[in-house]
């Protein structure tokens, strides 16, 4: 897999995981990302650089897609909690075609390093409350949960973890910039 930047252009394929995911999800009686999201949030996530693409080659259709940044969300995180240097996972969802192959870990590994090497102590995330599989899969990938959060303001995603921003998997401490394997 090669890692890319998102462009403008990607807006499109990147609703479109959201949506396919939201499909896949619905048979099974979980409503995460069932509601809409603002495109216009999404290209302002682009314009910032912080929307990766994980692809075959660079010619590929997307297999998967992160957002990485430093946005931590008040009604999830504690002032104090806030004060620590941490990256944030947001919107990380692979193709179907590669649910299964352990892309989901690599990302988050790959994450973790891009944590790391920006100085953060934490790579933390939310995932959605009413979503045990999600919670029991970033658990599993080395994330310690720290709190649900139960409040309307947040929706169904409340269930915060964390885990140091170091690889679970020892992957050496390298930049893995645009075009580079990960």
């Amino acid at each position: 897999m090669i890692v890319v930047r998102a462009e403008p252009g990607d807006l499109t394929r990147l609703i479109k995981f959201r949506t396919d995911t939201a499909d896949w999800l619905r048979p099974k009686g979980i409503d995460q990302w069932s509601l809409s999201f603002p495109p216009e949030q999404i290209a302002a996530s682009i314009a910032r650089g912080e929307v990766y693409l994980f692809k075959e080659h660079v010619a590929a259709d997307a297999a998967a897609t992160v957002t990485l940044d430093r946005e931590a969300d008040d009604l999830l995180w504690t002032h104090e909690e806030r004060l620590d240097e941490a990256l944030y996972v947001h919107k990380l969802t692979v193709d179907r075609a590669h649910a299964g192959t352990g892309l989901g870990g690599r990302i988050l590994d790959w994450a973790g390093n891009r944590a790391a090497l920006a100085g953060a102590r934490w790579l933390r995330l939310d995932a959605w409350t009413t979503n045990p599989q999600l919670q029991a899969y970033y658990l599993d990938q080395g994330f310690r949960h720290v709190r649900t959060v139960n409040d309307p303001e947040v929706g169904g995603s409340g269930w915060v973890a964390q885990r140091p921003a170091r690889s679970e998997s020892g992957w050496p401490d390298v930049d893995l910039t645009e075009g580079h394997e990960a």
